[in-house]
């Protein structure tokens, strides 16, 4: 019986998570309503406070769970991901979900956002994902792998904010080949 309740309860927090990822990706999070989410998720709005406290615990679980997929991204086993790493980027930005980077980045950098300090979090773990996969020695002598992190990560999030805004004007397969002659042959 107490499985069956876990379950259910572990059930009711994946689809909310999973409804205001899709949410707060469409109308952005201060846009979002509890209601919104929980008519998504066909859940008692009053499940969010139980399971998340708030609208920014949620916030935190559904970019805890993006975290997670660009984490698993970078430490899948060599011989269960793409040899190419940007085959994998690039599919990850034309996921529907991930145009929650993009509006939550709008909010992020407004100096009073509540969500400033979780932003920050993904971006850290995109460039540890980056950096994971650069082999120092295949870099132009005087690059610093954190900054080359760094410029990589700048340069795949404009990209995908490009994309996001006109999807006619930028070429993401052009794009991927154009990053694949550009990037150091040493990024694993």
């Amino acid at each position: 019986m107490a499985t069956r309740r876990i379950q259910r309860t572990e059930e009711s927090r994946r689809l909310l998570v999973t409804a205001a990822a899709e949410l707060f990706a469409e109308k952005g999070y201060r846009q979002t309503s509890f209601i919104d989410i929980a008519d998504k998720a066909g859940i008692s709005r009053g499940s969010i406070p139980w399971h998340f406290g708030n609208k920014l615990g949620l916030l935190e679980a559904v970019i805890d769970d993006q975290i997670q997929v660009v984490l698993t991204l970078s430490a899948s086993p060599a011989e269960e991901r793409s040899s190419d790493p940007l085959d994998q980027v690039m599919g990850f930005i034309r996921l529907p979900v991930t145009r929650l980077f993009i509006t939550l980045l709008a909010e992020a950098v407004e100096g009073d956002s509540p969500i400033r300090e979780h932003y920050a979090r993904l971006h850290a773990a995109l460039r540890e994902a980056v950096q994971a996969r650069i082999s120092e020695e295949a870099l132009p002598a005087g690059t610093v792998p954190e900054a080359f992190a760094v410029v990589l990560v700048g340069a795949l999030i404009g990209v995908h904010a490009q994309w996001r805004v006109a999807p006619e004007a930028v070429d993401l397969d052009a794009v991927h080949a154009t990053l694949r002659v550009l990037l150091p042959e040493g990024l694993k």
